[in-house]
């Protein structure tokens, strides 16, 4: 079986993967597909990203609309995703923002910003565990990818507090998964990146880019391919022991 699989070693697993559109959610998608997993592509507003995403990969998947800023969000798409798959094998809570935010802003503003980042970088991502645990304690196990951030090891910046507190939060949701499921065949493991050349990146830095670069040791901003790679490299049968980990890729600029 492992020869027979060798250069495609998620053949027959279902992924899906959340905030999947566009950036690092992209690269997941096409690396999982390349693998032989068949995503499903979650977006929330971009139907045609989605879509050409899709078409990239072949048509072999599923897209699959749903809002996790809302608080019910995260079960619909879940209730979707298996109305068409039937089996889940993975989860990949990659969808999540970044506000900014300065304590020099009004108590109504600081706490719209506080309930809108942990809503989507946290709530939904802990609402699409607990679904993904209980299938996979009824289907044979599974495994879950938390896209965590560098900043939540180190701290946030102080225009963007909000960040580094519900990734340090996701890293301790996907500690306590994997302490408390392993042995029933649920694997949970946390990606904690730093800057990783999206749009999203490329518009926070772009006033000061190449002074913000100069702080990574190997002078550069980690590409979504990597992350991709990555993600793919967890997900494969193989790597069972990877569980609970937390794995940085930030270029150095960060070492624990």
């Amino acid at each position: 079986m492992l020869e027979r699989y060798s250069d495609r070693p998620l053949q027959g697993q279902t992924v899906l993967v959340t905030g999947a559109s566009g950036g690092i959610g992209a690269a997941i998608v096409e690396r999982l597909a390349l693998e032989g997993a068949r995503p499903i592509i979650h977006y929330c507003h971009d139907v045609a990203a989605a879509e050409a995403l899709l078409s990239r990969i072949g048509g072999h998947g599923f897209v699959v609309q749903a809002d996790l800023s809302d608080a019910e969000g995260s079960c619909e798409l879940w209730r979707e995703a298996v109305a068409f798959a039937g089996r889940i094998h993975s989860v990949v809570n990659n969808a999540g923002i970044v506000t900014e935010i300065s304590i020099e802003s009004s108590a109504a503003a600081w706490k719209t910003a506080w309930q809108k980042e942990f809503q989507l970088n946290l709530f939904a991502a802990a609402d699409l565990c607990r679904e993904a645990i209980r299938h996979f304690l009824t289907e044979g196990g599974g495994r879950i990818v938390n896209m965590a951030s560098q900043a939540g090891q180190r701290g946030s910046a102080a225009d963007i507090l909000p960040h580094g507190a519900t990734k340090a939060a996701l890293i301790n949701l996907t500690k306590s998964i994997a302490s408390s499921f392993g042995r029933e065949g649920v694997m949970a493991v946390s990606i904690a990146p730093g800057l990783v050349r999206t749009e999203m990146a490329e518009k926070y830095i772009a006033h000061d880019e190449e002074e913000t670069v100069d702080t990574i040791p190997i002078g550069d901003m980690t590409e979504p391919a990597e992350i991709a790679e990555l993600v793919a490299f967890v997900l494969r049968y193989s790597q069972e022991s990877l569980n609970g980990a937390t794995l940085d890729v930030n270029g150095g600029s960060y070492i624990r």
